[in-house]
């Protein structure tokens, strides 16, 4: 019996080693929550001022939790690794209900549902700045820097967009729905190498779902904490409501956009820069949607400038009103 017992187990043993070890989870671009109502509106904001050099910017979205739709702030985060761009997250109809599609980190810009977010997302790449030899410099025609503190800078105001199409709109497909359709180099980017949220990313989505105020039943998609400087850190003049501009003024000029943009107020773009020029370095006016050595992206064409200034232009450096409501896009 124990010669039985002993021939069993060596059996046991060459099965267990002719079986493959399972592969270790790939993060891909996941389809996660499904919901049978379309997000809200995307709010109007001012981007906070980047808190330092190295931060890259990603913007706020809707998220969805027992209690319906909460916004996750807007906020400035640390790339996982050098040469890695953000892809934001969408919503997209598919087999009868809205489906979020989660972001990712990746070397090139994948597609994000033709959403505009503003501050370089504008439906098609990202054209708010690029890796320049481990460097990260910043578009900052349309994201809000201190050129007194971050030298990385160039200004391509060919990006900006001056029509209102659509700026709102939160999801791709359906009713209303961005009808985009992913471009040959964003299916690429889709099928490259991709890195999951960071810890702080995810800190951050958590700290929003369990912020009564953020839910859109509660702030009516005009989140009083519309984006932040940092991930998680939901108080101090860093915050930023919706509709209002930032307790923390841009000290590159104020929070105004470029005086040819009539609607700048109308797409989340931060200042302009005012055209100082003095900081900038690589000036160019092409797109910052891949690292340094790849091809660049053409502009999206909502993206060119308009063909006449526009006779009043908007400003955004105006304090809140005294009753602190946000003014109405």
């Amino acid at each position: 019996m124990r010669k039985i017992h002993f021939s069993g187990l060596f059996l046991l043993a060459i099965l267990m080693l002719a079986i493959p070890a399972a592969a270790p989870a790939q993060i891909s671009v996941g389809v996660g929550i499904s919901v049978h109502i379309g997000p809200p509106a995307l709010p109007v904001y001012v981007q906070p001022v980047c808190p330092a050099p190295g931060y890259l910017w990603a913007p706020g979205y809707w998220g969805y939790g027992a209690d319906g739709y909460y916004w996750v702030p807007g906020t400035w985060v640390m790339a996982p690794s050098v040469g890695l761009l953000w892809t934001p997250g969408y919503w997209g109809w598919g087999g009868g209900s809205y489906l979020f599609h989660a972001g990712y980190w990746g070397p090139h810009v994948g597609f994000y549902g033709g959403i505009n977010y503003g501050f370089g997302y504008g439906g098609v790449g990202f054209a708010g700045g690029r890796w320049n030899g481990g460097v990260f410099a910043y578009n900052s025609a349309v994201m809000n820097v201190n050129t007194t503190v971050i030298h990385n800078t160039y200004v391509d105001k060919t990006v900006v967009n001056n029509v209102t199409v659509n700026n709102h709109v939160s999801y791709n497909g359906g009713t209303g729905g961005v009808t985009a359709q992913p471009t040959a180099a964003e299916r690429a980017a889709e099928n490259e190498h991709h890195i999951a949220p960071t810890a702080l990313q995810t800190q951050h989505e958590h700290a929003a779902s369990t912020n009564h105020a953020l839910l859109a039943s509660v702030n009516h998609g005009k989140p009083a904490i519309a984006a932040t400087a940092k991930p998680g850190e939901f108080t101090g003049h860093g915050v930023v409501a919706a509709g209002g501009a930032s307790h923390n003024a841009s000290p590159n000029g104020g929070n105004r956009p470029p005086s040819n943009a009539a609607n700048l107020n109308k797409t989340d773009r931060p200042p302009s820069g005012n055209g100082n020029t003095s900081h900038v370095n690589n000036a160019t006016t092409s797109h910052a949607n891949t690292t340094s050595n790849a091809p660049k992206n053409q502009p999206h064409p909502q993206n060119k400038p308009a063909n006449k200034p526009a006779t009043k232009p908007q400003t955004e450096s105006k304090a809140p009103p005294k009753d602190n409501k946000p003014h109405k896009d």
